[in-house]
């Protein structure tokens, strides 16, 4: 989901390195920004690893799967934006599936994918360290969008897990991001120091929220989200309940506005 925050968060790679494909699924839409990324991963005459089938769309799936042969599937996390095509997918290519989250290193002809555990979008939300020769990338899901900020998607989101993954991510310096939405970028850890930064400043704007009266998550939501469409508010309550759940924690004593529920 984006918020109020609508332009690239670093850099935006201008070209992908050549064992790198996009498929862009054509699902666009406010959530789903120009529409779900499948990244194919595959050094030269070896097999291809599909990141997130997307949508259940046949001509999308259907020029995914024209890049066989596809050594696996593997996902960042299981929303059907990202998942829901796997079944079709795994029919048309007969290729392996693996289920998030996912905690196995893989070697695919020279292409080394290792699993980075960043949950807090969702529980079982998982970025990929990939590796080809002297190049690296991050496969970041909706963990870290290309453009704008993603959602808290409460309950099973956490923002206390979520600062922890944005934390971890910033220690990839200068090594781009491949998102599940929007452009590349040229930076993971400036993005994610950014997301970091944005998370906080929203955590002040719910605090004076609730100092000045706002009680129910949807009052918060009319405060602190104004400035976006209206479209996009049953959504930013689900980051308000994660920060609202945040707070709850935090505080001492509680305050009597942090009610996630």
């Amino acid at each position: 989901m984006v918020s109020h925050v609508t332009a690239p968060t670093a850099e935006v790679l201008t070209s992908l390195p050549d064992w790198v494909t996009l498929v862009r699924a054509p699902n666009p839409g406010p959530m789903t920004l120009d529409g779900t990324n499948t990244w194919l991963l595959r050094a030269p005459g070896g097999g291809c690893v599909v990141v997130d089938p997307g949508p259940l769309d046949e001509g999308h799936l259907r020029a995914v799967a024209g890049h066989a042969p596809i050594a696996a599937i593997i996902l960042t996390h299981g929303h059907e934006d990202h998942t829901e095509g796997v079944p079709r997918l795994a029919e048309l290519t007969g290729a392996p599936v693996h289920l998030p989250p996912v905690h196995t290193t893989l070697d695919v002809d020279g292409v080394l994918i290792e699993p980075v555990i960043t949950p807090g979008h969702t529980a079982d939300s998982v970025c990929f360290a990939a590796r080809h020769g002297d190049q690296r990338l991050i496969l970041t899901g909706d963990t870290i969008l290309g453009r704008g900020t993603t959602i808290v998607a409460w309950p099973d989101g956490d923002l206390g897990d979520y600062l922890h993954s944005l934390d971890r991510l910033a220690g990839f310096e200068g090594v781009p991001a491949l998102p599940g939405h929007g452009p590349a970028l040229t930076d993971t850890a400036v993005a994610a120091r950014f997301y970091h930064q944005h998370r906080l400043a929203r955590l002040r704007q719910v605090r004076e929220a609730l100092a000045a009266g706002a009680e129910a998550p949807a009052e918060v939501v009319a405060r602190v989200y104004a400035d976006v469409d209206r479209s996009l508010w049953a959504a930013a309550e689900w980051s308000v309940r994660a920060q609202l759940a945040y707070l709850r924690r935090e505080s001492q004593p509680p305050h009597p506005g942090l009610d996630a529920t």
